[in-house]
This record gives structure tokens, C-alpha cells and sequence, in this order.
């Protein structure tokens, strides 16, 4: 079985988890997906429906997904390594 790059799985679940949040930010600010902000903004501070805050949490989403990216290629490393 052939190894997951961390760095590459990082950044790419970064990216698009960074830019859902930044996106459903945004468009909160026309109503939809409001209820996602809300919640999500208990854990990342500073998520708003606004410009500013869509920003914020495409910010935070970048941090989570890259660290959440990195988590899981390690441990797919680590499981097919024993095989």
C-alpha cells in the first residue's frame, strides 16, 4: 500500500474545508445556512454572517481541516504500515 502524504492531505482538506466555512459564511448573509453559522460560531470565534466574518471562519476552517488532514494521514500511515 503506497503512503499518504501529510503535508499534501493537510493542505488540501485545509482548502476545502477552509472555504466551506468561508462560503456558507458568506451566504449566510442572504439567509441561507444560518443555522450552520450559529452552531459552528460556538466553536470558531469570530464566525459571523458577514464579509468579515466569512473570513474568519474560512480562517479557522483552514486550521481545522489542515489539522484534521494530518491526523488522518498519519494514522492510514501508521494502519498500512502493518500491513
Amino acid at each position: 500500500m503506497e503512503k499518504l502524504s501529510v503535508k499534501a492531505l493537510a493542505v488540501a482538506l485545509g482548502i476545502a474545508w477552509g472555504a466551506g466555512m468561508l462560503f456558507t459564511g458568506w451566504a449566510s448573509i442572504f439567509g441561507w445556512g444560518t443555522k450552520i453559522v450559529e452552531v459552528m460560531s460556538s466553536v470558531y470565534i469570530g464566525f459571523a454572517p458577514s464579509l468579515l466574518g466569512g473570513f474568519i471562519g474560512g480562517v479557522w476552517g483552514f486550521m481545522d481541516g489542515a489539522i484534521g488532514g494530518a491526523i488522518i494521514a498519519l494514522v492510514y500511515n501508521a494502519i498500512a504500515k502493518r500491513k
